[in-house]
C-alpha cells in the first residue's frame, strides 16, 4: 500500500511540475520575424462570429501582423458543431479590422491541432515559405509549437492570446495530457 501511495504521488508531483512547465512555457512569448503567422480555430457563435477566446488568438496575430513581424496570416479550423467555417468567420474577422483580404490564407480541413499543423506545412512548402509563428491560447501553445515542428515546419516565434477564463482550469490539464500524446507519438 505504500508503494502505492508513493507511486501515485510522484505521479502527481511529476504531473503538476509538467503543467506548470506548460503554462510557463505558453505565457513566454518569443517575437520573431515568420513568414506567417497560424491561428487555429476554435469556438464559433450561433451568430458566426469567433467566440471571446478565438477572438483574443486573432487579435494577438494581428498586433504581429501589424507590428510586421509577419506579412501574411493563416487562419485554420473546420465546420464546428455551430455549422460556421471557422476559418472563414477567422478571416471576416480580421478583414474587418483592416487586414488586407489578400495578406489571409484560409485552411477549411483543420479538424485538430495535428490537422492544422500538416495542412500549414503544405501550404507553406507549395509557397517556399520556411517560418512559422503561433498565435493561440497559453496552454495550446507548446503542443502547437511541436505538432508544427514535427510537420516540418520552423517555429521561429509565439504569442498568447490574453484571454483567461475559469474554462482553462480544464484546458490546462488537458494540454498536458494532450502534450504528452503528441510528445511519445512517432
Amino acid at each position: 500500500m505504500r508503494t502505492i501511495r508513493w507511486t501515485a504521488l510522484l505521479a502527481l508531483i511529476t504531473f503538476l511540475l509538467a503543467t506548470t512547465a506548460l503554462v510557463l512555457t505558453g505565457l513566454d512569448d518569443k517575437l520573431a520575424p515568420a513568414d506567417v503567422i497560424v491561428v487555429p480555430g476554435n469556438t464559433i457563435a450561433p451568430d458566426g462570429t469567433p467566440s471571446p477566446r478565438l477572438r483574443a488568438r486573432l487579435d494577438a496575430a494581428l498586433a504581429q501582423f501589424q507590428a510586421g513581424r509577419a506579412p501574411r496570416i493563416l487562419v485554420s479550423g473546420a465546420t464546428g458543431k455551430e455549422g460556421f467555417d471557422e476559418a472563414a468567420s477567422m478571416a471576416r474577422y480580421l478583414q474587418a479590422r483592416g487586414m488586407p483580404a489578400g495578406a489571409i490564407l484560409e485552411d477549411n480541413q483543420g479538424w485538430t491541432t495535428d490537422a492544422t499543423a500538416r495542412n500549414a506545412a503544405l501550404l507553406m512548402r507549395a509557397h517556399g515559405w520556411r517560418t512559422a509563428m503561433v498565435a493561440t491560447q497559453y496552454f495550446h501553445v507548446p503542443r502547437f509549437r511541436l505538432a508544427l515542428e514535427r510537420s516540418g515546419i520552423d517555429v521561429s516565434g509565439n504569442v498568447h492570446a490574453p484571454y483567461f477564463e475559469l474554462r482553462d482550469l480544464y484546458s490546462i490539464p488537458r494540454e498536458t495530457v494532450g502534450y504528452l500524446v503528441y510528445y511519445v507519438k512517432s
